[in-house]
Order: structure tokens, then sequence, then C-alpha cells
């Protein structure tokens, strides 16, 4: 189930971002900017728990892309779903409820920038309707 990510979370974060990401962020940090970035309009926060477990088994991080050359849109600042629980649609529900915030806001694009060693997350970015728009590896998804 999709749901916002809330302070008990932290932990699950920590061990999500440690293991789908390779980022060691300390807990006591990861709650501070949990807590920050909660209350800021310009940043969303969407979490997927298991419905039996009530296990964060992923997240999706976005925030407001905008500047002068470009209409509205968010940037994916993380997307990461457990090592374990992937291929299980976990990415894509997350991706999905993104979308709806999207349209929500009125947003015409979501983009991301991806590492040019992540050949498994470009794959899935694709077959999700995302395209590489430059070398940098900068997907972008209109809605």
């Amino acid at each position: 189930m999709l749901r916002d990510l809330i302070a008990s979370d932290v932990e699950a974060i920590c061990e999500i971002n440690k293991e789908a990401l390779g980022y060691a962020f300390s807990s006591e940090e990861t709650a501070s900017q949990l807590a920050r970035l909660s209350k800021d309009p310009h940043h969303f926060l969407l979490g997927y728990e298991d419905d039996a477990s009530h296990e964060l088994l992923g997240y999706v991080h976005a925030e407001d892309y905008e500047c002068l050359y470009s209409n509205a849109g968010f940037n994916i600042l993380a997307l990461a779903v457990l090592p374990q629980m992937q291929g299980k649609g976990i990415g894509k529900a997350l991706l999905q409820g993104l979308e709806q915030e999207t349209e929500k806001r009125g947003y015409k694009f979501i983009r991301l920038n991806s590492a040019d060693h992540r050949i498994g997350a470009h794959a899935f970015y694709e077959q999700v309707g995302y395209i590489c728009d430059k070398l940098q590896k900068r997907f972008i998804k209109f809605i």
C-alpha cells in the first residue's frame, strides 16, 4: 500500500538507502531530513508498505523542478526498493503514485538522473515509459 513517509520509518529508510542505493546516512540525520522535508510542500515523499507486515519496502522522493526554460515538473531524488523485494511491482507502484501527484499539481513531466553503472535501473525506467534524453542518463516521462 502507498502512504506518506512518517517519522517511525527512519530505520527502514536507512536500511533501504544502504541496501538499495549504497548510502550510509545516519538515522539521526535521516530523521532530521525527513522531519524537515515532510513539511516542505516542494518535496513529495511516498512510501510502499507491506499490507501484512506493515514493513516499509521502498520509497520515492521527488522535488519540484522549476526553471526558466521549461514547464514545472518533478525531479526524482530517490527511488529505492529493498533488493529482495525488487521485481514485485513496488517501484512501479511508487512511480504511479508520483504520476498521480504530478497530474494533481498540474506538472507536465517527471525527470531523474541515474548513474551509468545502474544498467538494471535504466531498463526498469524504460520499461515503465521513461526515455533517456541525454548522455548523462537523464530519464523523463511526459504526463
